[in-house]
């Protein structure tokens, strides 16, 4: 049974999605939630209304969210065969789901493509397989639910951007969900002599951009979910770490680095845990930017407890649980580690008071833990969606439905630091980002902080009774003065830095059709234009700001030059390139070329006609610039045909005849990709066998060239290659042994041929050793 707010954004989401897509074209719609207000039922019930007994794509970024989502669709009734896109061959959550999992393209071909219910879920990092399989012949999707959406926002180079694009993923409808849809810090610039101000590029593919993520449909705010009952109420605790341990604390003759690190932990983890007492927390997370942090932490949590105890047994309690995680850890082993913190009592059976779990970017996203009382951001350096993610854990309401989640800050203050200049104090920079990050998404904190003297009352507030919890007293007035300056102005004085920018734009040349890479110094004022733009459009810009940018002489629509400033960066890419087969991530002086590119050949696939087609004239002007800037073939064969015919034409070393397998051009293996057309020469566009037929291309003796015996020295570069594509799509190199790569079509049998570099290293070559540590190897 779905709650009042779940049946209300998957009505929602049928409006939209519930229709027949018109030909050549998906339909889109977003759902924008609050963390925890169940975003995966309201996406696996909108699966059940539009694609009941249809082919259903499920996209999450992690596999702990993986299971859990599952688990989830089965109980709101999925059906059907079900199948899973990654590595979990032996989860045992999986299995009792009847979920199959493989990363092999022809193996999920086989399974997903029969008649009927089918559902496939997959990790992002994942892709990669999905996208060769529909290259394979796999069909259409009547849905794609994409859950975290957000993580696909922002630049095209993601990898996982690829999801939009219908070419790659091809699908009838989209579903978006999210609860932190496309936040960007705010407009300013270091070079202002503001601390506090984060300077960074405007979003490409931005949320509130339709022909990408479609409508948002539904949208139900952190503040609104608080409000109807569905999330706890929250509190800030500042932990104002003041220890002489800390004087001199910057490393020098007298004290090593080691010394003042452990110093900062041990007064670190006793503020903590005198704050639990303090607040009764019993479920706390403390949350690290680095690994080493967490895994410190968690291993001087006994001792402070101890500590404290044996000073102050009434107060303090005598058995804590502490742990750790971290991204590199295993599904089984976090799953143990959550169940002991939720449970409060370890392996050994041990009931215990307190249980404090640190972790280092493993927890953001998805994961249920309604048993958190309190979050300890023990380093904010995370992004505000990181930071909004992160503040969900906590306020999942608990059973009885009075919860009040701590968000707890700490600050490190020098032992001489004076209290009364805490309002201008460096120190404080820690509460700036997190009160920042949560101003992105529930205003309701910084009108309740802002508001006094005279404020009145603002409604029924999110924030528990005493906003701001200090260890010194502070009066209201100075923490509304703190906010006031320390947070509000911030976002103020980067949008007048922009605003200043364009005046001198305007005064220079007479107009403000200022081009997107077009920059003010450091500070980029062509995205900086583009973003007012978008604000506008979505009533996210204040009428006073409108009216000040109209007397600089705006221009609010421009689709001509916007289109025309795109083809300009497309011409100085071919320039370079000679092709405009770039991936998403393709950049121009800061101009996102790739994006714009991909989006002019989704344009272009749609009907004549249809909303949305890109015009004849605009497709001959990109013509005009490449003939093959829109390929029925992928581009990565355009991209590879043209370092081949560039090679060629520059009086390259070998003869096309003599380009072998593990021949690298540009950095791709462009010996293996030719290898492949020809083995596969039937299969091929007959524009294709052109192309190829020019540069002298065919196959030999009327029949198919054989692959010629691959050297050691090949057999090593090619595997690399799929070392170096594993690397890049997961970050890290810890291939598991029956992990199977998929390159230019070829199985590349990865977990064992890493395995059998670890145990052949004391004879491997220094260069073999090298290339290996540059893609992040572990030896041991």
């Amino acid at each position: 049974m779905l709650r009042a707010h779940q049946a209300e954004a998957v009505d929602a989401a049928v409006r939209t999605l519930g229709t027949v897509p018109p030909a050549g074209a998906g339909l889109r719609a977003t759902i924008v939630s609050a963390c925890g207000t169940g975003k995966t039922f309201m996406g696996a019930h909108t699966a059940l209304r539009v694609a009941r007994t249809g082919r259903v794509l499920v996209l999450v970024p992690t596999l702990d969210l993986l299971t859990q989502t599952v688990a989830a669709w089965r109980e709101a009734g999925r059906a059907g065969v079900m199948a899973a896109v990654c590595s979990l061959r032996t989860d045992a959550e999986l299995d009792a789901a009847g979920v199959r999992c493989t990363t092999d393209p022809r193996e999920l071909l086989r399974w997903a493509d029969g008649a009927g219910r089918v559902t496939v879920f997959a990790t992002y990092a994942s892709l990669p397989v999905l996208t060769e399989a529909h290259r394979a012949g796999l069909r259409r999707w009547d849905l794609v639910v994409v859950d975290e959406a957000h993580r696909t926002s922002g630049p095209w180079g993601k990898p996982w951007a690829a999801v939009h694009d219908d070419a790659v993923l091809p699908a009838d409808r989209r579903l978006y969900l999210t609860a932190t849809p496309r936040v960007a810090d705010p407009w300013a610039s270091a070079d202002d002599g503001d601390d506090e101000a984060e300077s960074g590029p405007a979003l490409v593919a931005s949320m509130d951009d339709e022909t990408v993520f479609g409508p948002v449909v539904y949208r139900l705010s952190l503040a609104e979910a608080i409000a109807r009952g569905l999330l706890a109420r929250y509190q800030i605790i500042v932990l104002e770490v003041r220890d002489q341990a800390l004087a001199g604390g910057i490393p020098g003759e007298e004290r090593s680095e080691a010394e003042v690190a452990a110093a900062r932990l041990e007064a670190l983890t006793t503020a903590v845990f005198k704050a639990a007492a303090t607040h009764q927390l019993d479920r706390v997370m403390t949350l690290h930017h680095r690994v080493a942090d967490a895994r410190a932490f968690a291993q001087a949590s006994p001792g402070a407890s101890r500590r404290l105890w044996a000073a102050d047994p009434v107060v303090y309690p005598r058995r804590v649980w502490s742990g750790w995680l971290h991204g590199g850890h295993g599904t089984a082993h976090r799953r143990e580690v959550l169940a002991q913190f939720a449970r409060g009592w370890g392996g050994d059976g041990v009931v215990v008071e307190r249980c404090v779990l640190s972790s280092a970017r493993v927890l953001a996203e998805g994961v249920d833990i309604p048993e958190v009382d309190a979050v300890v951001f023990a380093d904010p350096r995370e992004s505000i969606v990181d930071t909004v993610q992160t503040v969900g854990r906590a306020l999942r309401q608990g059973p009885r439905g009075d919860k009040v989640a701590s968000l707890v800050v700490p600050v490190f203050l020098s032992p001489d630091e004076r209290s009364e200049d805490w309002l201008a104090s460096g120190s404080y920079l820690p509460l700036v980002k997190v009160l920042a990050a949560l101003a992105a998404h529930d205003t309701d904190v910084i009108d309740r902080l802002a508001a006094w003297p005279g404020g009145g009352d603002t409604g029924a507030s999110t924030l528990a009774d005493g906003p701001l919890l200090f260890a010194t007293a502070r009066h209201p007035a100075d923490i509304a003065e703190f906010v006031r300056l320390r947070v509000i102005n911030v976002e103020r004085r980067g949008w007048l830095r922009g605003w200043t920018a364009a005046r001198r734009f305007r005064a220079a040349h007479g107009h403000l059709n200022v081009p997107y890479h077009c920059k003010d110094g450091a500070f980029p004022l062509g995205q900086w234009i583009a973003e007012q733009r978008k604000a506008n459009k979505t009533g996210r810009l204040s009428a006073v700001r409108v009216d000040a940018l109209d007397r600089l002489g705006m221009v609010w629509s421009h689709p001509d030059h916007v289109f025309n400033a795109g083809l300009s960066m497309a011409r100085a890419y071919h320039a370079v390139h000679s092709h405009l087969a770039g991936g998403h991530d393709a950049v121009v002086d800061g101009y996102p070329v790739g994006t714009w590119l991909a989006n002019r050949r989704r344009e272009a696939r749609l009907a004549v006609g249809s909303q949305g087609a890109l015009s004849d004239a605009r497709k001959a002007a990109l013509a005009d610039v490449d003939p093959y800037w829109c390929p029925e073939w992928p581009l990565v064969w355009q991209r590879r045909h043209t370092l081949l015919k560039r090679h060629l034409a520059a009086g390259g070393p070998v003869r096309t005849a003599e380009i072998e397998p593990g021949h690298m051009i540009a950095g791709e293996d462009v010996g293996a990709w030719l290898a492949h057309q020809l083995s596969h020469w039937d299969t091929l566009h007959e524009e294709q066998r052109r192309l190829l037929a020019e540069l002298g291309v065919t196959p030999s003796g009327g029949g198919i060239r054989s692959a010629p015996r691959l050297t050691q020295d090949h057999k090593f570069m090619r595997n690399l290659a799929a070392a170096a594509a594993y690397a890049q799509r997961e970050g890290h190199l810890n291939v598991p042994r029956r992990h199977i790569e998929i390159t230019d079509g070829a199985e590349i049998k990865l977990g064992i041929w890493i395995s059998n570099q670890r145990s052949r290293r004391t004879g491997l070559h220094p260069q073999r050793i090298d290339a290996l540590n540059a893609l992040g190897m572990r030896w041991n």
